[in-house]
């Protein structure tokens, strides 16, 4: 069994949250809200791959 991975499981549970408040905002017909969301949602999921991929250059 793997250990956890802590600091990717942060970025990943703050990706989730970022596309929750997407729908949200959809919701709440908040076109400002929605587009902060998709930008914070693009820059944690890329920033969870740049991550990942030093960590496994590291191993």
């Amino acid at each position: 069994m793997e250990h956890i991975q802590y600091r990717l499981l942060m970025i990943a549970l703050v990706a989730v949250i970022f596309m929750i408040g997407i729908g949200i905002m959809i919701a709440e017909k908040s076109s400002a809200g929605a587009i902060v969301c998709v930008i914070g949602t693009i820059v944690s999921i890329g920033y969870g791959f740049v991550t990942k991929r030093k960590l496994r250059k590291h191993s």
